[in-house]
């Protein structure tokens, strides 16, 4: 039988060919059982072996060899309050910071914004990384939703799975990029309130076989 840590590692050392992130930033978790597996602090991903991934239960206290991420607080907290997330998953990717550092949610330039649950991404507001506050602030923005900014700071979404927390952070990292880019030029037109209730009423079925 798989051990779910490998698959872990193997979508953490996912996120740097993929652009979300460069040496030991961001961090991913999976679910497991009455708590979640996450990556430990400060370890390059490509020396993580099985034994390196702390388990930790939902009172924050975890084992292990190795000491979890500090951001643990809001894994932990998005897993006791949505019970359909399995996977989080945080980056420092350039154009999600980009537009965190302006502390503005991203609008309905493109209809795929629906992909993450509404007709924004809100940007969380600020608060000290690996604090309680920030992890106060990250749900707040999430409600609703699959994926937040973090002000000054990055992206974090939540998935069912390994396979749709990645999808979905390279998904966001795609759009922050592709509003940046549009906002050189001029204002993005944005989609109507109607427009975009269309599309969230399409999605409801999306990628499903």
């Amino acid at each position: 039988m798989a051990d779910r840590r490998d698959d872990l590692i193997a979508t953490a050392r996912a996120m740097q060919p993929a652009g979300l992130n460069k040496g030991t930033s961001g961090n991913v978790s999976l679910r497991h059982g009455d708590g979640f597996y996450i990556t430990p602090t400060g370890m390059p991903y490509d020396k993580l072996v099985a034994d390196d991934i702390p388990l930790m239960a939902l009172d924050g206290s975890h084992v292990g060899a190795r000491k979890p991420s500090s951001e643990w607080r809001f894994h932990r907290d998005l897993y006791a309050a949505r019970p359909e997330v399995g996977a989080v998953l945080h980056a420092h990717s350039p154009f999600a910071v980009s537009l965190a550092c302006l502390r503005r949610d991203i609008p309905p330039f493109h209809y795929m914004i629906a992909r993450f649950g509404g007709d924004t991404v809100r940007c969380a507001d600020y608060a000290l990384f690996g604090s309680q506050a920030l992890s106060e602030a990250a749900l707040l923005a999430m409600r609703d939703r699959k994926a937040c900014l973090l002000a000054n700071h990055g992206l974090l979404v939540a998935g069912r799975d390994l396979d749709e927390a990645l999808a979905l952070a390279i998904e966001l990292e795609e759009l922050c990029e592709q509003y940046w880019r549009a906002s050189q030029l001029g204002e993005p037109v944005l989609l109507s309130a109607t427009e975009m209730a269309e599309v969230l009423v399409k999605f409801s079925g999306y990628g499903q076989q």
